[in-house]
């Protein structure tokens, strides 16, 4: 299930139908990965990931005397073998699989930015994860124009008694606090890289008190099938997102705030593949 124009390897992307609660009752959607072994499809996907890293017209530039395998493999991408390179890697693909499910099948426009200006390969940008924007009237502002704002938590590998939709929630309760540097870094990166239409574009999000808009909130959590725990999963509560004091309190936005699972089987070694082919198809 998605849109025009969306990436090919989208089509593996769906909704399984399933439905769970948390213990306060809110819905989870439950999307499955069935993804497969076409070889088109992957290749295509590793480059639309590899693009996140490194845009085609910077790579030869940027690696200097190294191979452009070797440039990704050893600069840009998160280590396959360091203490912290895998959950980074996990963590990275999650939030740009969960990108496009935010642009190509809910139909928000997603900059992206966030992954391509690492300083430090083996570890996660700050701010929130993923942040669209939808435009009722391109030509003029609109109380019915909206912002997703959905942060994405990733386990793919053994078993683990961490509840990732809660920690997806909880820090989604923090994303009012940080929103203003998350937007500003945005509107920055697309000015730097000439996008000033679109940069422009966001400046209209700056400013919620004179031009009004909806804002969406979303967590989502993203599981290897062989260690999806759905009662673990179920125990999840919007209402209990910790406070100052050790204290808990409602997520601020619970009412608008939407719940997704995705998972798929054997999550990692796909991860793991994705990155090599990006590296060697460059």
């Amino acid at each position: 299930m998605s849109g025009p124009g969306s990436p090919v390897h989208l089509k593996w992307l769906v909704d399984s139908g399933d439905r769970l609660k948390t213990a306060d009752g809110k819905i989870i959607e439950v999307w499955e990965l069935r993804h497969g072994k076409e070889e088109t499809i992957l290749s295509a996907w590793a480059k639309h990931f590899r693009a996140h890293y490194c845009s085609e017209a910077s790579i030869d530039f940027l690696r200097g005397q190294s191979s452009r395998k070797t440039y990704l493999e050893d600069i840009k991408f998160p280590s396959r073998t360091s203490k912290l390179g895998p959950s980074v890697r996990a963590g990275d693909f999650g939030e740009i699989l969960v990108a496009d499910f935010l642009q190509w099948v809910l139909g928000y426009s997603v900059p992206r930015v966030r992954w391509n200006s690492k300083i430090v390969r083996d570890e996660s940008p700050k701010g929130s994860d993923v942040i669209g924007f939808y435009f009722e009237d391109e030509k003029k502002t609109s109380p019915k124009d909206a912002m997703a704002v959905f942060e994405s938590k990733a386990s793919f590998s053994g078993s683990s008694t961490t509840n990732r939709m809660q920690d997806a929630i909880n820090d989604s309760a923090k994303d009012r606090l940080r929103i203003d540097e998350s937007l500003n870094y945005i509107k920055q990166r697309l000015f730097e890289s000439g996008d000033k239409k679109m940069a422009q574009k966001i400046e209209r999000f700056q400013n919620p008190v004179d031009l009004p808009y909806r804002e969406v909130h979303g967590a989502t959590a993203l599981y290897s099938s062989e260690n999806l725990d759905t009662a673990l999963v179920c125990t999840a509560d919007t209402q209990k997102t910790p406070a100052k004091g050790g204290a808990f309190q409602p997520h601020p936005n619970s009412e608008n705030l939407r719940l997704v699972v995705i998972k798929g089987t054997d999550m990692m070694t796909l991860v793991h593949d994705l990155y090599r082919r990006a590296a060697d198809e460059a």
